[in-house]
């Protein structure tokens, strides 16, 4: 008897568990012939053992992940992807003790973490040089779109693992940034019991207790749960800022059988902290008379500033399979979100610098949207002659809503050297009361195409309407209202060798909706994007080894930018051509590594004369960085362990003819951990050298303090 399985590149080999059977079936015989003839014949059945392959949704083990659904929106093979994907596993953000978003991407190519420093409010983030954070938010494949000060956020301990998607990739999902897009993976109900608690505490004494469980309801073979649930609350490095959090995230999935599932999933999110200071770069980046400004001054007012989020989302997910070739999906979500925030922002120095005083507005906004997205897709994979096809037909809709209010006037300037705070209340000026409806539709098609045994060929093309409806009673013109359509498009070309090696090209499309006017009163044109893209992936067979190399170039239209008059005009065109390395590797049992380097020469190509030819304000053109980490697998340490990483930024500008430099940083990163039973204890810190570095400026006088050292202290058991 025998059994053969196939490997992920089609080769046909022997199963394990057959060679075993087929051993152990010859050993019996041989004893056999050694008893009487008259004895019977011993026969053994043959046992087959397949290990479970890693999904597209699931855990990555180590961390080198072998499969997304963020690339292609189907359970693939990141090896046979013809574009640069990224995956951050939860055993990474477990051993980095990442406590935002932003944290779990230091190490990730491509992507520019913190790009406005240390801010307990938001995650900031670049994908090949181009701001990301307003539409390269995703949620399980839907957008969570954010707009003016409407920002959501997640929790990383809700989540399985975050992936970055570098490239325009609109194509499959809609209006989203051309750099890229992070993809958040929810956590799943298991099918295994699941009970974890974790508390933790740093230096700031900003503490957090967590609480994860899961599994099978009861002795049901159908019905799974789990519910998420996190608390933090304390100081931060800023003083008068803290950093508090609410989050609760319930799941349920019911699987009659092998080829349905339904999960419906929620998750409620609280934040309560304060604004982020605003500083000068004389007085940060370069000395002022009176020296550098303290990275804990607070530069607002505690009786008026404070920031706090309420958010809320609910949907399901939902697969059926109803042979080899279909397969259908839907995917849906609502959200709501109301922010409240107001604060005193620092706008340069009053007079000069020697004077020590920094002018401030008194700033408010309360804005509140709601957000509905849906993605219908059917799958199916068939023959045709020497083709075989993997073919996606999707339809999404989105539509989002937002009440806006805005105000600000000029208050009392802080004497950065003897801070005297007072009372203050929120301005009751408004210049901003407006209303925005945006409803878009797209249907898309995409074929995975394997040409011949290792060629592989992908298609994708989607055409979206967006309509957008903009009232201001505050304006001259109180309504306005627009519409319009754009294509999108993608192909890629892929080859895999035997040795693991796969090189890959790829040319691609993309739009982005633009909210707003221009000075005529015209609704802004649609944001383009085009890149050309080449890359060499390795990953050979039954190793725990990833490597990827990509090179590209990538323009950015009709963007938005001003002249020396502060108008906004839609004239705008970057250019972003670079290189980007990634290694992940698990050579051994306990061992993990992580490296990575990004290279970009970004310009402005086309926009206001002065600065054309310039690099865009706050991008960084290099960055990288390398982590190790080692858990000893046996002896008396059994158990203990340690890792290690360095970062590197490099320089950017603080404004836009470049002539004032932020230069760049080196930061290291460390900790301890030792696991036992069902206990595991860690101590890391980030920044462990406690440098004082300014992570970006968005203009002269806004400036922004990356974090300082931050030491945390983590203990969970799980049973």
């Amino acid at each position: 008897m025998s059994s053969l399985i196939r490997n992920r590149r089609g080769q046909r080999f022997p199963a394990p568990a057959s060679i075993a059977g087929v051993s152990l079936l010859v050993l019996a015989t041989t004893a056999v012939a050694q008893e009487a003839e008259e004895a019977k014949p011993i026969t053994l059945d043959v046992v087959q053992v397949q290990a479970e392959r890693e999904r597209a949704t699931g855990p990555v083990k180590g961390v080198v992940a072998e499969r997304s659904a963020s690339g292609t929106k189907t359970d693939a093979s990141l090896l046979e992807t013809p574009q640069a994907v990224s995956v951050v596993g939860r055993e990474q953000m477990d051993a980095q003790q990442v406590q935002s978003i932003v944290e779990a991407t230091r190490y990730t190519p491509g992507v520019r973490a913190e790009s406005f420093g240390g801010d307990s409010r938001n995650d900031w983030f670049l994908v090949r040089g181009f701001p990301s954070q307003e539409a390269g938010y995703y949620l399980d494949g839907l957008q969570l779109f954010s707009s003016s000060f409407a920002t959501w956020r997640l929790e990383p301990f809700g989540l399985e693992r975050i992936e970055a998607v570098r490239g325009p990739s609109s194509v499959l999902y809609g209006g989203t940034n051309p750099g890229g897009l992070l993809n958040l993976v929810s956590k799943r109900p298991p099918t295994e019991p699941l009970r974890r608690v974790e508390a933790g505490i740093n230096e700031y004494l900003n503490g957090y207790g967590a609480v994860d469980l899961g599994g099978p309801i009861g002795q049901s073979e159908q019905w799974f749960y789990r519910v998420s649930v996190l608390g933090r609350g304390g100081n931060t490095q800023v003083r008068s800022i803290d950093n508090n959090r609410l989050f609760i995230a319930p799941s349920l999935t019911w699987k009659p059988t092998d080829r349905t599932s339904l999960t419906l999933h929620g998750s409620y999110l609280l934040d309560r902290t304060r604004g982020q200071n605003f500083l000068p770069y004389v007085g940060t980046v370069v000395d002022a008379p009176y020296g550098r400004i303290p990275t804990d001054l607070f530069t607002s007012d505690p009786s008026m500033d404070r920031f706090a989020r309420d958010q809320g989302l609910v949907g399901y997910e939902f697969e059926h399979r109803f042979d080899d070739t279909w397969t259908v999906r839907q995917n849906l979500r609502f959200g709501r979100l109301g922010i409240d925030f107001q604060t005193l922002y620092g706008v340069g120095h009053a007079t000069t610098p020697e004077d020590a005083k920094l002018a401030r507005f008194n700033f408010v906004t309360t804005p509140r949207s709601s957000l509905f997205t849906v993605d219908t897709q059917a799958q199916a994979r068939f023959t045709t002659g020497p083709l075989r096809h993997d073919v996606l037909f999707g339809l999404d809709y989105k539509h989002y809503r937002l009440n806006d209010a805005q105000g600000f006037e000029a208050t009392d300037a802080l004497d950065l050297l003897a801070p005297v705070y007072g009372s203050y209340a929120p301005t009751g000026s408004r210049y901003n009361l407006s209303r925005t409806r945006q409803n878009q539709l797209g249907v898309y098609l995409q074929d995975q195409l394997q040409l011949v045994e290792r060629l592989r060929l992908v298609l994708s093309g989607r055409h979206d309407w967006v309509g957008v409806q903009l009232t201001n009673p505050l304006l001259a013109a109180a309504s306005y209202e627009g519409r319009d359509s754009a294509f999108s498009g993608r192909a890629g070309l892929l080859y895999t060798f035997d040795s693991g090696l796969a090189p890959y090209v790829s040319y691609s499309r993309s739009f982005n909706p633009v909210a707003g006017t221009n000075a005529a009163g015209e609704l802004f044109e649609p944001e383009l994007g085009e890149q050309l893209e080449a890359g060499l992936k390795f990953q050979p067979e039954d190793t725990r080894l990833s490597l990827g190399l990509s090179v590209f170039e990538l323009r950015r239209e009709n963007f938005l930018t001003t002249d020396t008059a502060f108008q906004t005009l839609q004239i705008g065109e970057v250019r972003s051509r670079g290189l980007e390395l990634e290694a992940n590797a698990n050579p051994v049992q306990g061992l993990s590594l992580i490296g990575s380097a990004s290279y970009y020469r970004l310009r402005i190509t086309e926009g206001a004369d002065f600065e054309v030819g310039k690099a865009p304000v706050g991008v960084p053109e290099l960055q990288g960085s390398l982590w190790a980490d080692y858990t000893l697998q046996g002896g008396v340490l059994q158990g203990f362990g340690a890792g290690a990483g360095v970062r590197y930024v490099g320089a950017s500008f603080a404004n836009r003819n470049n002539s004032l430099e932020v230069p760049g940083f080196t930061l290291v990163d460390a900790g301890v951990h030792y696991e036992r039973a069902q206990w595991r204890a860690a101590i890391h810190a980030s920044n462990l050298l406690d440098r004082t570095y300014v992570s970006s400026c968005s203009s002269e006088t806004a400036c922004f303090y990356g974090d300082r050292r931050r030491a945390m202290l983590n203990v969970g058991y799980s049973w």
